[in-house]
Parts: C-alpha cells; sequence; structure tokens
C-alpha cells in the first residue's frame, strides 16, 4: 500500500514538473532548439532555452503580454502570454543557414588562428545593462590545441543612458567592465574538459552537434567582502560544431556562454540577478608558423573599429535587437578612431 501511495505521489510530482516547463523545438527538424531567448514587452530577457530547449514557464508573467522570441541574434517570432499554454512550441529556425568557415591555408604549421564575430552584454534582473560586439581573433598551438592569446580587432560599446553608481544600490550600477570577449579556452579540446561540480550534455542536430557544461557555487553559502554578498554562481557553456565530427578546431561553427551571480549590498533586502552573456562566430580558419597580428585592447570606455563590420549580413548584431525595445537610450561610446 505504502508503495503505492509513493509511487502515485512520484507520478503527481513528475506531471507537476513537467507542466512548469516548456520546450522549444525545430520546425523543420522536430529536434529540441537551445539557446531562444525570451524577451518582454520592456526589453528584459526572461528566458533562455537549455541544450533540451526548455524554459521554466514560471520565469514569463501575463503583464508582460507580448514576448519577442530571438534565435541566432534574430527576431524569430512574437508570442502572447496564452500562447506559453502549451507545452511544446515549434520555431521556424532556419531564419538563415550556417555560414561555412572559409580556411585560408591547410598546410601544417605551429598556429591555428581562428577569426571571427563576437558579441557580448550583460543583464541586470533580466534588463540590458551594457552591450559589446566585434571582430576576434583566437590563436591555438596546433599541436596542444591550447588557446596561447586571444586577439581583439575591432570593436564597439553601447550603454544604457539611467546608469548610475550609488554604492549602496548595486542594481543601479554600470556593469561594463564585467563585459568579456568570449573565452575559448577549452574548444580545441571539449571532450577532455572537467571540472569539479560541472555536467557534461551531448545534442546530436541533424546540422550541427552540441556539448553544453552546466557548473555552479555559491549554492548553499553567500560569499561577503566589503560590505557585498554574492551567491548563486553558474555557468552554461554551449558549443556547437560539425554534425558527427571529432569536435576539433576545424569543426567548430559556434561558441556560446552564460555567467550568472546573484549580488547585493548588504544594506540592500534583495539580491540583484546579474547575467554575462558571451557568444562567437567563427568565420576563418588559418595556419601559420608565426603569431604576430594587428589587435587593439578592448576598454569598454570607448569604440574602436576601422570599418562598419557589424553591416554585413552573417554579423551577430544583437544591437539591432536591443534597440527595437531601447531606441535612443542606448548609446555607442565615441571610436576611439
Amino acid at each position: 500500500m505504502k508503495k503505492n501511495i509513493f509511487l502515485f505521489l512520484f507520478v503527481v510530482i513528475l506531471n507537476f514538473v513537467n507542466a512548469q516547463s516548456i520546450t522549444f523545438i525545430s520546425e523543420k527538424t522536430n529536434k529540441p532548439l537551445p539557446k531562444v531567448s525570451v524577451f518582454g514587452k520592456d526589453g528584459s530577457i526572461l528566458a533562455f532555452s537549455d541544450i533540451d530547449g526548455k524554459i521554466d514557464k514560471q520565469l514569463l508573467k501575463p503583464d508582460q503580454e507580448k514576448f519577442q522570441l530571438v534565435y541566432e541574434n534574430i527576431s524569430v517570432a512574437t508570442l502572447s502570454y496564452s500562447d506559453f499554454d502549451k507545452d511544446i512550441i515549434k520555431i521556424n529556425d532556419r531564419v538563415k543557414d550556417i555560414e561555412a568557415v572559409v580556411i585560408k591555408n591547410n598546410k601544417p604549421a605551429k598556429y591555428i588562428f581562428v577569426k571571427g564575430n563576437f558579441n557580448t552584454y550583460v543583464t541586470v534582473n533580466s534588463k540590458l545593462n551594457c552591450y559589446a560586439d566585434g571582430i576576434v581573433t583566437y590563436i591555438f598551438d596546433n599541436k596542444t590545441k591550447k588557446l596561447k592569446s586571444t586577439n581583439v580587432e575591432q570593436y564597439r560599446v553601447f550603454r544604457l543612458e539611467d546608469v548610475k553608481f550609488e554604492k549602496k544600490q548595486t542594481a543601479m550600477w554600470d556593469y561594463d567592465a564585467t563585459m568579456e570577449v568570449p573565452d575559448l579556452k577549452e574548444v580545441g579540446n571539449i571532450l577532455d574538459y572537467k571540472q569539479r561540480n560541472s555536467v557534461m550534455k551531448e545534442l546530436k542536430g541533424e546540422q550541427k552537434d552540441q556539448v553544453e557544461i552546466t557548473g555552479e557555487a555559491l549554492q548553499k553559502k553567500e560569499f561577503a567582502l566589503f560590505g557585498y554578498r554574492f551567491f548563486d554562481m553558474k555557468s552554461i557553456l554551449n558549443v556547437s560544431y560539425e554534425k558527427a565530427s571529432n569536435k576539433t578546431l576545424r569543426d567548430l561553427l559556434e561558441f556560446n556562454e552564460i555567467g550568472f551571480i546573484k549580488l547585493k549590498h548588504k544594506s540592500e533586502p534583495e539580491y540583484n540577478q546579474l547575467i554575462l552573456y558571451t557568444n562567437f562566430y567563427p568565420t576563418e580558419l588559418d595556419f601559420k608558423n608565426d603569431n604576430d597580428i594587428e589587435k587593439v585592447k578592448f576598454k569598454t570606455d570607448n569604440s574602436d573599429y576601422t570599418t562598419k563590420y557589424w553591416e554585413d549580413s552573417s554579423f551577430p548584431n544583437m544591437q539591432t535587437v536591443f534597440s527595437s525595445f531601447f531606441k535612443d537610450d542606448l548609446k555607442e561610446k565615441q571610436n576611439k578612431k
């Protein structure tokens, strides 16, 4: 009798948990669709689908009314709150074909150069705080596939006008200093990735294979420093490679990382949720015996570019998405050039 009651309760709980999640799937392949962002009407990023295509329905509130789904840096659908009553939502994910990475030189050499486009942005309590994008080249040792250097070539920076510094109001800070150029140190040996408290999952798709690595820290106890409290750190690393490949640098198609942390001053009643997004999309792969390259220093108090690289149709221009919500409040920092 006790066994039957336990089984019944387990089924009820399982159904309840499943009812709280929504799964995005590809309209073309019926496969789960990771990395779909759900924007509220005020521009807040309310949810981001995991490698199984799932989001937590409880993150969506009726007062947001209209929700934009953004996939591959492009808005792909606008839904009402009632549309999320379904357990599964199909999305037309074939917005654009996967761009082929140009291999400029195939001869054996000491270094591998991986050039591409990146963007990075920070949200505070789901709302955009700052944004940057640009062009970067990573240099790897061809023998070990370890990252030797990260070289930003051009970039631009945007900030919202209403951010300011109040020592005890961390929700109002400008977090531009936390923006990062994507860290690709693991992508050359992704299957050898080992770190305590991390979990790896793989998703084999019709066009590409994806690896998701998640990790957590400060889950049970906060960390205190100079009157500030830090809690609930998480990271989600998602790397895409050519379908059925060996997942080498030559097979790399896309890199995404999301970092979460909760922060507050000791005088604040509630934690603020900070989320850092970094994304990289390779365009060229080259083999060279020297590692000399022109680069600029990535400083978030200015932009630094010589060409309008963002006008290329293949560029991951999330600035366009954010500007549709924040209009002229999202200001570009002066170009150093």
